[in-house]
């Protein structure tokens, strides 16, 4: 029997146990080999001795091994174990996510509003586009199986019914699978499943989000997948911003061909609405995962403005981000991919086959309940220069200048100085790619000193050019709970302080953040950008028009040396790799 405090494999010692799905239960353990924190999901023993079962779950241990995300669970290990009793257990190792379902998120706050919906499905359809990409279907999307982190960062879960084309012989013909809330109509009768089964799943999860409900409800999970093949869904609320509501419609096509045409393409429409959302919106009210920032009392009062009716607080950017209008600061911006050109990193529904549903009652049904809610784990011109300041470590080596490109080479001194370099790409937003599965980088060693950088910048640097108003923002208040600033470089032009670059470090979560906070034009939509790069990996870069910051944008850097930098307007800094291990 399993119990706190069991050991399994002689390693992991179980604590409490936070969620019970479909095939296991999942526990919270402590590796006691590498003394960490680790979730634990453990066969259900009454499916041990179910070759079927225990074929699935080895085949999502396989499948989660496989991939690499940060927005999907990491799987460490994978192992059986005898109990005092004699029985046998197979268990499944995975990171514990600090964070809580989508469905304990909604039903604490009713509903979320469309920006931080659109937030959520675009992190989540970057993660299954990862999934799709490794010929995986995920056939399982729903709230429960999104863990939302503090900072707003999403993570998909569970496994443990995907589909994969290299195991394509665990699933018998006519086999039903999913939970009815957010089943696919070709789920629902039986057809082949593909990965724009996930995007109507996510579409369905995108609809209970705004309406504090699924799509579709009813008696019983049979009556409920008959209405995803045979009925429209009910309007959403009212003050639902027309884009969010194109793309949650698309998403719930009847005809999979008339939906997005990947995840990727959800996730880049789920960001434009997004985009759109914020742009015409006073205030950023934070989401419910949201937390105080660390700077929340010195910040300045901002004024009140109520979100609309029943909704609550729209959430920080993505990474990358959009504009964020102004008022009370967020204090953490999920973490999403968004590609761009030479860097890795919209319905009619369609009639309904309601007769083929029919057919369901004679068919193997494995249709999963709503969720339960359970707790889950876990330039070119002299003139313009970019001045970082250092707090954690000494001089940076110059990097040479690149023949052609007009960049003028980093000068190392104690405070090192860089020419700022024109950047063409910060004068306007690229057009979009076609989406591929980005490739995410990841957390430098967290340096010596983890206090801001407060110090003076070479150079004399007013404020800002114009008297602008203070940002009302921090660095850390952007980037999220736990992040504390590294380094920094101002973005001087004509002797006035234009914007900052900084690079953050989390060393509970091993993250590295970089935002670019903006001294002049506050409040007013201008061009910024913030970006991130690992050696050896490709850059992720959050660009547009914003009002305060542009990011956060995070990384997991492994040791790796990063680089980093951001531009306001014209003036942008470059930093070379460094903060090396």
């Amino acid at each position: 029997m399993l119990t706190r405090g069991v050991v399994l494999g002689d390693r992991y010692l179980l604590g409490e146990r936070i969620a019970t799905g479909g095939m296991g239960a999942v526990w919270r353990c402590t590796d006691t080999l590498l003394g960490r924190e680790v979730a634990v999901k453990v066969l259900l023993p009454s499916l041990v001795a179910d070759p079927e079962f225990t074929a699935r779950f080895h085949a999502e241990a396989r499948m989660l091994a496989a991939l690499r995300h940060p927005g999907i669970v990491a799987v460490h290990d994978f192992g059986s174990a005898t109990l005092a009793d004699g029985s046998r257990v197979s268990y499944l190792v995975m990171e514990y996510v600090d964070g809580e379902p989508l469905t304990t998120w909604v039903r604490r706050a009713g509903r979320l509003d469309p920006a931080s919906t659109m937030s959520v499905v675009s992190q989540a359809a970057r993660a299954l586009h990862a999934a799709h990409a490794a010929g995986i279907v995920h056939r399982d999307v729903k709230p429960g199986n999104l863990l939302v982190k503090r900072d707003g960062s999403v993570v998909l879960v569970d496994f443990g019914i995907a589909r994969s084309t290299a195991m394509a012989g665990l699933t018998a013909a006519h086999m039903v699978l999913g939970t009815a809330s957010y089943m696919s109509p070709e789920q629902a009768d039986g057809r082949p499943v593909s990965p724009v089964t996930d995007v109507y799943a996510l579409g369905a999860v995108a609809y209970y989000c705004l309406a504090g409900r699924p799509p579709f409800e009813g008696d019983n999970p049979l009556a409920v997948a008959m209405r995803h093949a045979q009925d429209e869904p009910p309007p959403l609320p009212g003050d639902t911003p027309p884009a969010v509501v194109d793309v949650v419609r698309r998403a719930l096509a009847k005809r999979p061909a008339d939906r997005h045409s990947s995840a990727a393409a959800l996730a880049d429409a789920a960001q434009d609405a997004r985009d759109a959302t914020l742009a015409v919106l006073p205030l950023p009210p934070r989401p419910p995962w949201a937390v105080p920032g660390p700077a929340a009392a010195e910040r300045p009062a901002a004024a009140e403005h109520p979100a609309a009716p029943g909704i609550p607080p729209r959430p920080p950017a993505e990474h990358p981000a959009a504009p964020r209008p102004g008022g009370e600061p967020p204090t953490a911006g999920p973490t999403v991919e968004r590609p761009r050109p030479g860097r890795t990193r919209r319905l009619a529904l369609a009639g309904a086959a309601g007769v083929v549903l029919i057919a369901l009652v004679a068919l193997v049904a494995v249709l999963r309940p709503d969720d339960p809610g359970d707790k889950a784990a876990a330039l070119t011109g002299g003139s313009l220069t970019a001045a970082p300041t250092r707090t954690g470590g000494g001089p940076t080596k110059a990097r040479p200048t690149s023949a052609g490109t007009g960049r003028p080479a980093a000068s190392a001194s104690a405070r090192p100085s860089r020419s700022a370099t024109t950047d063409p790409a910060t004068t306007g937003v690229p057009a979009r790619p076609s989406g591929t599965a980005p490739t995410t980088a990841a957390p430098t060693t967290a340096p010596a000193t983890s206090a801001p950088a407060t110090g003076p910048t070479t150079g004399p640097a007013s404020p800002s050019a114009g008297g602008d108003r203070p940002n009302p923002y921090t660095a850390e208040q952007a980037c999220g709970a736990g992040y504390q600033v590294i380094d920094s470089a101002d973005l001087v032009a004509a002797g006035a302080r234009q914007g900052t670059v900084y690079l953050l470090y989390a060393a509970g979560s091993g993250t590295n953040c970089t935002v670019t906070l903006k001294s002049s034009d506050v409040g007013t939509a201008t061009a910024a950008s913030a970006w991130l790069e690992v050696q050896g990996g490709s850059r992720s870069t959050d660009r547009g028009a914003f009002a305060y910051y542009a990011g956060p944008v995070r990384a997991d850097a492994a040791g790796e040396c990063v680089r980093w930098g951001g531009s306001v307007g014209d003036v942008a800094y470059d930093s070379p790799f460094e903060h090396c291990g």
